[in-house]
Order: structure tokens, then sequence, then C-alpha cells
């Protein structure tokens, strides 16, 4: 897979506060492209953060219906991946690519 692709793959980190209690795990978890898969998932953050991952889980957020005067709207879906890294590896996501 080219460096491009990568960078469509994972879109951006989620930085809540599930997030951060995983961080302590050893596990990250990123906004990623709807159509990526697992192996793609995998590959892009061991080429772009330089670890070694140990397994990638993916979930699919549907997007919440909501109201803006009086209008209604709907929030987009949304996958993301919680990605377990290997032992004695991590990522800091605060500092960017």
């Amino acid at each position: 897979m080219s460096a491009p692709r990568h960078y469509d793959v994972i879109r951006r980190p989620v930085i809540t506060e599930k997030a951060t209690l995983l961080s302590e795990d050893g596990k990250v978890v990123f906004q990623v492209a709807k159509d990526a898969t697992k192996k793609e998932i995998t590959e892009a953050v061991e080429a772009l953060f330089k670890v070694k991952v140990a397994k990638v889980n993916t979930l699919l957020v549907k997007g919440k219906t909501k109201r803006f005067r009086g209008i209604a709207g709907r929030r987009a879906d949304v996958k993301k991946a919680v990605v377990t890294l290997a032992d004695g590896q991590s990522i800091d996501v605060t500092t960017g690519l």
C-alpha cells in the first residue's frame, strides 16, 4: 500500500475519556475510512507510527438524528478502530503526525 493511502485510512485519533482509559492498556482509538479493512488499518498504523500492532477491532457508529432550529438533520456514520499495540509499544497521539 502506498504512503498517501495510509493517510486516507487513518483519519484522526479519537481523544475522549474512554479512549484515554484504553491507552493505559496499550490501546489507541482512531477514526478510520468506512471502507478500510483491518489489514489496511494495521499496515497504516505500523507504517505511520513505526510500531508493532497486535490486534485491531473495528466498530461502526451510526450517526444520530439531531434538530437545529426546528429542521431535522443527521450526523454522518463513523467507523472507529481500536488498535492494540504489542508489548512495550506506545503512540503519543497528542503530538500528531
